[in-house]
């Protein structure tokens, strides 16, 4: 059975999900099998796998970090919030109903058989898996012994050691390390093998005599000061930082707007985008923040009726129309692309229910059903003769119809055709490939996830928004594909950890 390590943190948000793939890249890179496991993922961000089953996107990345392919046993729940008190439940790769909080939190415990099994397989096939916990084991009124299926309950169903991380970049982390650990129970406690700081600026021999006080009030030792990364890897579900301008944004050649859409899903879609003095992208929620940019961006959501719905009571339905009707570039992904054609038709309320009239940009219209479209995709932008490859992923839920040209031509995986891409885009063209998403002039709308993540695709797209917005880009613009980025940051992360934390204790801890 593989060996174990599991991360969990102080509260959301420390950076658990990226010292988890550190540590697999770091394993990896020694020639170990790994895995990354999470049993429960609450986010909008999520992705599919090659055979067709939904999984949360941190674990997809993470998976990477590991050099091996995302199976859902890697995570094997998944939590879609579809408002406040209420979220679809993804178990195993596909949805199984929606469910309040509550009537989540009462049956909670009856998935831990599942979870285990799904580890306890994994395991089977591994050398080493790294397991995420989630939020934090100190939420007491969350993680009650008989249904704690994320953090200690886990720890101790598959007998692993813990180390607790905390973001010393926000302030008080020795503080959270202790009150994190004088919550749990003896049991608990004893899991504990080490705590971690991560984020740090600045001098280490700073944090004298705090890492000695916090070893003589807990027994644990402080094995690692991990200091600030600046990586870009897909986050759990959290727009927190990237709401903030990065340096240098407001001096980009484009400028690229994404509509912070209430219930924004897969915004990590549009990390490929943000390219230091080429390109920018800002979150935007409201009407006079929205300025001129080059390119406004309709992004995924998990509600789409709803935000619709939203951005016209904020005024930026109207806002976006009036920057079409202009000449401005308007680009709708997944629900994005749905809210830009002229109806949306819910009779059975599967996202909402009724009927919405959309903005108009594009002459289509969407009708939402139960059945939901999960399906990894490769193709072709344009003309299917010469433009550039695309790949990626769609996860939806309706039919979208209409009159506008493709935006993209897709290649079936098994060289045929199916039923969902008949219905959506009747008829073919040479090369046995499928129409797919709509363009109209300056507007244009995809079903397709991680479609910026190819970077010729990138550098044709950014080509064009350029010259649209009379601007050029070098010649020589310096574009990567997302792959290339990200196995630079994986490889940052390892070494980062193999430097500032005490590895051969924490090899000894898992046995290796």
């Amino acid at each position: 059975m593989a060996k174990k390590l599991m991360i969990q943190g102080t509260m959301s948000g420390v950076g658990k999900s990226a010292l988890t793939a550190g540590f697999l890249r770091l394993f990896a890179r020694e020639g170990l099998k790994c895995a990354p496991f999470k049993s429960q993922n609450m986010a909008l961000n999520s992705g599919v796998t090659a055979d067709g089953l939904e999984m949360g996107r941190a674990q997809i990345m993470q998976a990477r970090a590991a050099r091996t392919e995302p199976d859902v046993r890697m995570n094997p729940i998944l939590l879609k919030p579809e408002g406040d008190r209420k979220s679809q439940v993804v178990f195993r790769g596909q949805a199984i109903g929606s469910y309040s909080s509550t009537e989540y939190f009462a049956k909670r415990g009856d998935f831990l058989p599942d979870v285990v099994s799904c580890f306890e397989s994994l395991s089977a096939e591994n050398d080493v898996i790294v397991i995420e916990g989630a939020g934090s084991p100190a939420e007491i009124n969350l993680n009650v012994k008989h249904n704690d299926i994320v953090n200690m309950g886990l720890a101790e169903a598959v007998d692993a050691p813990v180390l607790i991380a905390a973001d010393i970049d926000r302030g008080g982390a020795f503080a959270q390390c202790l009150g994190t650990y004088e919550w749990l129970r003896p049991e608990e406690k004893a899991r504990v093998k080490g705590f971690l700081f991560n984020k740090f600026r600045g001098d280490p021999s700073l944090l004298v005599p705090g890492p000695e006080m916090l070893l003589e009030r807990t027994g644990v030792p402080l094995l690692g000061v991990v200091p600030y990364a600046d990586i870009d890897l897909d986050d759990e579900d959290s727009l927190a930082e990237r709401l903030q301008l990065k340096e240098g944004a407001g001096t980009a050649l484009l400028d690229i707007a994404v509509i912070r859409l209430p219930h924004i899903s897969n915004f990590t879609d549009f990390i490929p985008l943000t390219i230091s003095g080429i390109s920018s992208v800002r979150y935007v929620e409201r009407a006079e923040d929205l300025g001129e940019p080059d390119l406004i961006i309709l992004p995924g959501t998990k509600t789409t009726m709803d935000d619709l719905r939203w951005l016209k009571g904020r005024g930026l339905a109207e806002k976006i129309r009036g920057f079409a009707a202009a000449g401005g570039q308007v680009f709708g992904l997944c629900g994005g692309y749905q809210m830009l054609g002229e109806t949306l038709s819910d009779p059975a309320g599967n996202d909402g229910g009724g009927e919405e009239e959309g903005l108009g940009l594009l002459h289509t219209k969407t009708f939402f059903s139960a059945e939901k479209t999960l399906q990894q995709c490769r193709g072709f932008f344009g003309d299917p003769a010469d433009g550039p490859e695309i790949s990626g992923y769609q996860i939806h839920a309706g039919v979208t119809e209409g009159t506008d040209l493709p935006m993209n031509y897709l290649v079936p995986a098994d060289g045929k055709i199916s039923e969902q891409g008949l219905k959506e885009s009747p008829g073919t063209v040479p090369g046995n490939r499928v129409p797919e998403g709509a363009v109209s002039g300056n507007i244009c709308g995809t079903y397709i996830h991680g479609i910026f993540d190819t970077a010729d695709f990138l550098r044709t797209f950014l080509k064009e928004l350029a010259e649209a917005n009379g601007k050029s880009l070098p010649a020589d613009i310096p574009i990567e594909s997302r792959r290339e980025r990200e196995e630079k940051d994986f490889d940052l992360l390892a070494d980062t950890l193999e430097e500032h934390v005490d590895m051969k204790a924490i090899r000894c801890l898992m046995g290796l």
